[in-house]
């Protein structure tokens, strides 16, 4: 079994919170019960995103170039299996409730929603690798709304295994860092405006390949100096409990993300003297996508019962606030250990069949 970076599982689990955090009280206040968003580290969901975007780059590129690097050949069929075994059992599972949630369950109970598409073709969406496109299109409700990002990994990488297959492995980081500063570029002009609009954060995961790839080939891209990786973990703290980070211009803010969460990524991987772990953050790290998948009906849930609470005993703000939270995060947590343990762990272990 591949060792596992040391720091990257506690990054996850963090990250993973943070998106909870920053749902959460958006949903609150759209049902209309008291919520604090206040700080900005409630305001960081989608650089949290980035950031996955930007391991996902890292850690799947860089074993694209070492199978190829060992057996002189990427296997993309036993790739895409593997890809579909570890992300599709949890995402059709939410994406299928998230339907029935919106078309059958919330009219059972004269929720009012709107629905303004047609079921075949949203799920022809999402099945299609297109929830991005679905869920800025047609806004069809948190639950689905979340698998908006997982639609931009995969499309990713179904352009860049073929790709990958067919170059030397001498081309990788070269092809790979021409793409990330060429699209990077596309991205932000106006004209190609759509590319922003549905989200296609592909250089995220480009940028965290090329750093990959040149770890591999013996490129030092790891800060030697000690205080200068602790600079580069500070300013990355800072950028998501501050507004010092936050610029005006959204090409600029998207290039200091691309090298802050880069630089972060590789230097935590690589730390000898710092070590961001511990079981619990560890654990959080490897049911993260659970955590991330299922935070949505947990929260919808939970609001429900507030809501119900509500017409029967009058709670402060504060109580509401810190309740709905801890709840919420506690009991996502425990579906997603339950999810992991009893129902991802089975396809994890099959995925095992198509490696080489």
């Amino acid at each position: 079994m591949k060792k596992r970076i040391k720091n990257l599982d506690s990054l996850r689990g963090f990250l993973a919170i943070l998106v909870l955090l920053y749902h959460l009280p958006l949903v609150s206040r759209a049902v209309g019960l008291p919520h604090f968003n206040d700080l900005p580290i409630f305001h960081r969901g989608y650089h949290a995103v980035a950031v996955f975007f930007c391991l996902s780059g890292y850690l799947i590129i860089g074993l694209l170039y070492d199978e190829k690097k060992r057996t002189g050949v990427i296997d993309i069929k036993n790739f895409y299996v593997r890809r579909v075994l570890r992300l599709y059992p949890v995402y059709y599972l939410v994406m299928l409730f998230g339907f029935f949630f919106y078309h059958y369950l919330l009219p059972t109970f004269n929720v009012p929603f709107q629905i303004n598409y047609d079921l075949y073709q949203g799920l022809l969406l999402c099945i299609g690798f297109l929830p991005n496109v679905f869920a800025k299109l047609y806004d069809p409700g948190s639950i689905l709304s979340i698998l908006w990002s997982i639609g931009i990994e995969e499309q990713f990488y179904l352009i860049i295994a073929p790709v990958l297959f067919t170059l030397p492995l001498h081309r990788y980081s070269k092809y790979l860092l021409i793409f990330t500063i060429v699209y990077f570029i596309a991205f932000h002009i106006e004209m190609l405006s759509f590319l922003m609009e549905f989200g296609f954060f592909y250089f995220f995961m480009s940028m965290g390949g090329v750093l990959a790839v040149w770890e591999r080939k013996g490129y030092s891209i790891t800060f030697k100096s000690f205080a200068i990786r602790v600079l580069v973990y500070f300013i990355f703290a800072m950028h998501f409990t501050t507004d010092l980070f936050q610029f005006e211009n959204v090409m600029v803010q998207n290039g200091f993300e691309l090298v802050l969460f880069n630089l972060l990524i590789v230097n935590l991987a690589n730390d000898d003297r710092i070590t961001f772990t511990s079981k619990f953050a560890n654990y959080l790290g490897r049911i993260s996508y659970g955590i991330y998948m299922y935070h949505m009906i947990v929260i919808n849930f939970v609001l429900f019962l507030f809501l119900e609470i509500q017409k029967q005993v009058t709670l402060d703000t504060w109580t509401t606030v810190l309740l709905t939270n801890v709840i919420t995060i506690l009991l996502t947590i425990l579906i997603s250990h339950i999810s992991y343990k009893y129902f991802e762990l089975y396809f994890l272990r099959l995925k095992k069949r198509f490696r080489k």
